[in-house]
């Protein structure tokens, strides 16, 4: 059988099928990882398809280094034009593209089935491609110059560990991998003149790289001459890159919201999570109904946003639509209504009020004090909880609740009258009493306040 390259052509053949095959397993896999869950957004399946390129362009580096070494191995001794010294390297991009476009694609059949926000970036398609020809060529030049045994795992490797040094290290050098630069953010968007300013110092290295080694291989000037300019391509790039301002704040959006029985507003690309949103948040809205924290709308914010709930308006994060994700988004709203207390007899009262305002298990609490309000509490029905809150919410929020306001405390028990509040109807009817401590054998009412 002919031999081509150092190999036969049914062994280049095998080789570059079995390439693309775990190539594309492996960039599905990678892009589902970084896929943000419930995102029904082309921009999410582009940043996914950049992110896999950590796990698939070492791989891409490892075998085109295995076949440089096997190319040089069956070229020794030989004179070699620039075509012929380009054709095989170029062969090796060709392949690895392959498999990336068909990831594309099969993310793109899926999501096709089903309405997706925003654009598809073509910059950030194009960072992806000229990514994986970088990694290839790093590890043909690699394989051609060390050709032994060991050199496309360690040009694997070594890529590996490379670019994701330069992607985790923050400032200027995470621009400079192939990659999106920082975490997908919904409200920010993926900006299409990064990408291509990117793009172009990728592509440029890239083929500086590739030109740069055939210039010493074949000893052209032409080739050299080409490849100097693939620097100053490569260096506009770069400059472009840093230059540009840093990201802009979070563009406005146009919400996709659900009315009723509250409004519940999120990303577009979200909405499906708008359902389970609202039905957490009804009841939270409810508890909290007549106190300075009552709204009637919640309004999904960016995840650098500070949570400060204002009159009629609930701000929340939401990362994702992964199991749970109502309850998290809860749990982090409830949370900003009153930061935690100094002390843990203050705390264990402000913890009370917290599991029940996120639908939880009341908790017994550190202090004996704590187990005896809690069992106070739930004694309590849910109107008069409500009614409760709405008298002490300034208490609440500035960490002054005490026993006093959980029916006295343990040592009580013979003070079963723990005062009561007034709850004026509305005007004309007569005056209506709201016990704090309620109990079959109390009748007096006074004003009481801690």
């Amino acid at each position: 059988m002919r031999e081509h390259a150092g190999v036969t052509r049914e062994e280049l053949k095998q080789s570059a099928a079995v390439t693309v095959a775990v190539l594309m397993a492996l960039g599905l896999a990678a892009a589902w990882s970084v896929l943000i869950p419930g995102v029904d957004a082309w921009e999410n399946i582009v940043a996914a398809v950049i992110g896999s390129l950590r796990l698939t362009g070492p791989v891409a580096a490892g075998f085109a280094a295995w076949v440089a070494l096997r190319k040089r191995k069956s070229l020794r001794g030989r004179a070699i034009g620039a075509w012929r010294a380009l054709k095989a390297p170029l062969a090796i991009v060709v392949v690895v593209l392959g498999s990336f476009a068909a990831t594309v694609l099969v993310l793109a059949v899926k999501t096709v089935l089903t309405e997706q926000a925003g654009p598809i970036s073509l910059p950030g398609l194009g960072v992806g491609m000229a990514g994986l020809a970088l990694y290839s060529v790093i590890g043909w030049v690699a394989g051609w110059f060390a050709p032994f045994a060991i050199t496309p795992p360690l040009a694997g490797l070594g890529c590996y560990l490379l670019f994701s040094r330069l992607a985790d290290g923050g400032g200027w050098a995470d621009r400079l991998a192939p990659g999106a630069g920082r975490p997908y953010d919904l409200f920010q968007g993926l900006s299409g003149a990064a990408f291509l300013d990117q793009t172009i110092w990728l592509l440029g290295i890239t083929t500086a790289l590739l030109l740069g080694w055939a210039a010493l291989v074949t000893r052209q000037a032409v080739v050299l001459a080409c490849a100097l300019l693939a620097v100053l391509a490569a260096g506009t790039g770069v400059a472009r890159l840093l230059a540009a301002p840093k990201p802009a704040a979070a563009q406005d959006i146009a919400y996709s919201c659900q009315e009723w029985p509250i409004t519940v507003c999120l990303h577009p690309a979200m909405r499906a999570g708008l359902t389970e949103l609202g039905t957490a948040f009804t009841k939270i809205a409810s508890r909290l109904a007549g106190t300075p924290a009552a709204f009637t709308r919640v309004e999904q914010r960016p995840l650098e946003d500070e949570l400060r709930p204002t009159p009629g308006l609930a701000p929340i994060h939401v990362r994702d639509l992964s199991a749970g994700f109502a309850d998290e988004a809860s749990y982090e709203y409830v949370e900003s209504l009153a930061a935690k207390c100094p002390g843990t007899a203050a705390d264990g009262y402000r913890e009370i009020v917290m599991a029940w305002l996120r639908g939880e298990p009341l908790p017994g609490g550190p202090l004996p004090e704590h187990e005896y309000a809690a069992a106070w509490f739930s004694g309590l029905s849910e109107h008069q909880r409500r009614e409760w809150l709405r008298m002490f919410f300034s208490d609440f929020q500035s960490c002054r609740l005490s026993s006093t306001h959980f029916g006295g405390g343990p040592g009580e028990s013979g003070r079963r009258r723990a005062g009561a509040a007034r709850v004026t109807a509305t005007a004309g009817s007569p005056q209506q009493v709201y016990p704090v401590y309620p109990d079959a054998g109390d009748a007096a009412v006074t004003d009481w306040r801690p």
